[in-house]
């Protein structure tokens, strides 16, 4: 995506474009999974930990990435959701039990849920595990 595409994606979630929010928009983008803060750390090389937490904090108030939660911690990924006061981007991941990582199932319909009444529902996770294809290839050979 080019730069100015950029600064339009934040500008529609209603974020000041600062070149730390659009590096770390760019990184999540190009990694093409969930990233953890670490993760995220290690991949800029040129921002804090704490600059990239307070961005990424006020890019989930901002529902412009979504928090998925596994064994090794919290993970973050741009929300591709067409309305940018909602997350309408719901879909599972699978967890890699070889390799540790994670992968969007983002074409994968998910049943709608239905909770007994007096349940207020704000997040759901659902995370899948198993072997992903690379690490199954190179089990089997």
């Amino acid at each position: 995506m080019e730069k100015h595409r950029w600064i339009e994606l934040l500008k529609q979630h209603d974020i000041r474009p600062t070149a730390n929010r659009l590096m770390v928009a760019k990184l999540l983008s190009a990694a093409q999974r969930p990233l953890s803060l670490s993760e995220l750390e290690m991949m800029s090389m040129t921002i804090d930990k704490s600059n990239i937490f307070r961005t990424l904090t006020l890019f989930r108030k901002s529902h412009l990435v979504h928090v998925i939660e596994d064994e090794g911690g919290i993970r973050y990924e741009l929300c591709m959701s067409d309305d940018p006061h909602e997350d309408d981007d719901v879909h599972p991941h699978f967890h890699c039990e070889c390799c540790g990582r994670i992968f969007c199932l983002d074409h994968t319909i998910i049943p709608p849920l239905d909770v007994p009444e007096g349940y207020v529902v704000h997040t759901v996770n659902y995370m899948v595990k198993g072997i992903c294809p690379d690490c199954e290839s190179k089990r089997l050979h």
